[in-house]
C-alpha cells in the first residue's frame, strides 16, 4: 500500500518537472528561432517566456483536440503549417512578440530544426 502512495507522488512529481521541462526548451527553441528569422521580434524575456507558455498550450490543444502535432517535422506538411500557424498567432496573445505571415513560415522550418536537434520531447 505504501508502494502505491510512493509511485503516485513521484509520478504527479514527475509529471511537473516535464512540464517546466518541455516550457523551458520551448522558450529555448522559441529565442533561436526569433534569433534567425528576419521580422520575428520578442522584446524582453517576460515576452519570451509568455510566448513559451501560449504556444505549449497552443499545441496541446491541437493535439487534445485534433490528435495533430503542431511541429514541423511531425505530421509533414500538416504539422508545418500548424507550426506556422501557432506561430503567427501566438502574437495576438502575447504583448513584446510580433512575426509576419512570410516570417512564420520561415519560422516553423527553423523551430522544426531547431526543436529536431534539442534533446527531449515536447508532445503532451
Amino acid at each position: 500500500m505504501s508502494n502505491n502512495t510512493q509511485s503516485n507522488t513521484t509520478t504527479g512529481t514527475s509529471t511537473v518537472w516535464q512540464i517546466v521541462g518541455r516550457l523551458v526548451t520551448a522558450a529555448i527553441v522559441l529565442a533561436i528561432t526569433a534569433f534567425f528569422t528576419p521580422n520575428f521580434t520578442i522584446n524582453n524575456i517576460w515576452s519570451l517566456a509568455i510566448a513559451a507558455v501560449v504556444l505549449t498550450v497552443m499545441d496541446y490543444l491541437i493535439v487534445r483536440f485534433t490528435g495533430l502535432h503542431a511541429s514541423p517535422f511531425g505530421k509533414g506538411f500538416v504539422g508545418f503549417a500548424l507550426a506556422a500557424i501557432t506561430l503567427y498567432f501566438t502574437q495576438f496573445f502575447v504583448a513584446g512578440y510580433s512575426i509576419s505571415w512570410m516570417a512564420a513560415i520561415i519560422g516553423a522550418l527553423i523551430y522544426g530544426v531547431v526543436d529536431y536537434f534539442i534533446p527531449g520531447t515536447q508532445q503532451m
